[in-house]
C-alpha cells in the first residue's frame, strides 16, 4: 500500500522537527564534519547526537563514513541545504511581517492617548 503524497510530505517535515536535527543539517551546509566537531558545536551528550543522526541516516538526509577512528557526516545532496535557506527566508519575511504589524499596534496604542 502506498503512502499518499502529503502524508509522506508530513512524515519527512515531521523528522525534521527536532531542534538538534536542524542543527546538525545547517553545520553540515558549509561541508562534511566529523561527530567530534557536531558534539563540541551543539553540547549534547554523545548517545542523543547519535540518535538524531540515526534518524537523519534512516531518512536519507546524511551519509555517514569512516576516516581512521572517526566517523564523518556530510548532506546527502544540495537540496535539503536549500531547503534549509528557503526556510530562513520564509522565517525573516514572517519575522518582519510580525515586526511590521507591532509597530502599527504601538502606533494605534500610542494615538489613542
Amino acid at each position: 500500500m502506498t503512502v499518499p503524497l502529503y502524508q509522506a510530505k508530513a512524515e519527512f517535515f515531521r523528522m525534521l522537527g527536532h531542534p538538534v536535527r536542524i542543527r546538525v543539517l545547517e553545520l553540515l551546509q558549509d561541508g562534511p564534519r566529523p561527530v567530534r566537531e557536531l558534539l563540541a558545536d551543539i553540547a549534547i551528550e554523545p548517545s542523543s547526537l547519535s540518535q538524531q543522526l540515526a534518524v537523519l541516516r534512516r531518512y536519507g538526509i546524511v551519509t555517514s563514513r569512516r576516516e581512521g577512528s572517526s566517523v564523518v557526516y556530510e548532506l546527502a545532496g544540495g537540496e535539503v541545504a536549500e531547503l534549509l535557506r528557503t526556510a530562513r527566508r520564509i522565517l525573516t519575511d514572517l519575522i518582519a511581517g510580525q515586526n511590521e504589524l507591532l509597530a502599527e499596534l504601538r502606533e494605534a496604542e500610542t494615538s489613542s492617548r
